[in-house]
C-alpha cells in the first residue's frame, strides 16, 4: 500500500472546509462532532445538538469544562456569544422542520443511490442506536456522511444496495471517508478527491457500488 489514509481529526478538518458561513449545522454523535474543533474563526456557523443546544462551539480547555454543556455525545462544549440550550421536544422540532441546511452523520453503510444506514447492523447482539439520525436524514437539506471506507475485516461499506436496516432513503449528497470524498448523485457516485498515492482502479476495488472519476467528467464536459 502506497498510500496513507487520513485520520479521523483529518477527516474532520476536510469537512469543515465545506461549511459555508450562516449554516445552521447537526453534527452527529462520534467522528463529526469533531468537526466543530475545525471551524473558521472567520465564518459565523450555527452548531445545533439533538439534545437542545444551538450556536455551541469547540471543545473547552482541560479543566474548564461545564458539566451542563454537553453535545448529544455527551462530550464537553463551549457556548458561543447568543448561543442557547432548550428543550429535547423543540430541539427536535427544528430538526424535523427543514431548519438545519447540514447534517453530518456517521455510517455503517451508504448506498450507491444515497441510501443511509447508520442505526443497527442487524446482528443479534448488536445494541440498536436509533437517536435522531431518521430525524436527521429526512429534515436536514444536505445530509454528509463521515465513515472509514471499509470496515475492520475489509468489507467495503459503500455498496450497491443496503444490507443492514434503513435509516433513510435518497438522502445522502456527500461521503467523506479515510480515502476520498464522494458526491452521490443523479449519475452515479463521482469521486471528487482521493488522497496521495491511491490510483482510481485501488479505490474501486475497495468500494462495491461502482464509482465515476471526477477527473474524467471535466474531461469529457471540456471536450
Amino acid at each position: 500500500m502506497s498510500y496513507s489514509k487520513l485520520s479521523r481529526d483529518q477527516i474532520a478538518a476536510r469537512v469543515a472546509q465545506d461549511i459555508p458561513d450562516g449554516a445552521y449545522v447537526n453534527l452527529g454523535i462520534g467522528l463529526p462532532t469533531k468537526i466543530s474543533n475545525y471551524l473558521p474563526n472567520d465564518k459565523e456557523i450555527f452548531l445545533h445538538s439533538e439534545n437542545g443546544l444551538l450556536a455551541f462551539g469547540p471543545a473547552p480547555e482541560a479543566g474548564s469544562e461545564d458539566p451542563d454543556l454537553i453535545n448529544a455525545g455527551k462530550e464537553s462544549v463551549t457556548m458561543l456569544t447568543g448561543g442557547s440550550f432548550f428543550h429535547h421536544g423543540d430541539s427536535f422540532a427544528i430538526m424535523r422542520g427543514g431548519h438545519l441546511d447540514i447534517c453530518v452523520l456517521g455510517a455503517f453503510q451508504v448506498a450507491e443511490n444515497g441510501d443511509l444506514a447508520n442505526w443497527h447492523t442487524g446482528e443479534a447482539d448488536a445494541i440498536p442506536a436509533v437517536g435522531g439520525a431518521m430525524d436527521l436524514a429526512v429534515g436536514a437539506k444536505k445530509v454528509f456522511v463521515t465513515m472509514d471506507h471499509t470496515t475492520k475485516t475489509g468489507a467495503a461499506k459503500i455498496v450497491k444496495s443496503l444490507t443492514y436496516p434503513v435509516t433513510g432513503k435518497h438522502c445522502v449528497d456527500r461521503i467523506y471517508t479515510d480515502l476520498c470524498v464522494i458526491d452521490v448523485t443523479k449519475q452515479g457516485l463521482v469521486v471528487t478527491e482521493k488522497v496521495d498515492g491511491i490510483s482510481f482502479k485501488e479505490l474501486q476495488a475497495l468500494t462495491e457500488a461502482p464509482l465515476i472519476d471526477a477527473t474524467c467528467v471535466e474531461q469529457t464536459r471540456s471536450a
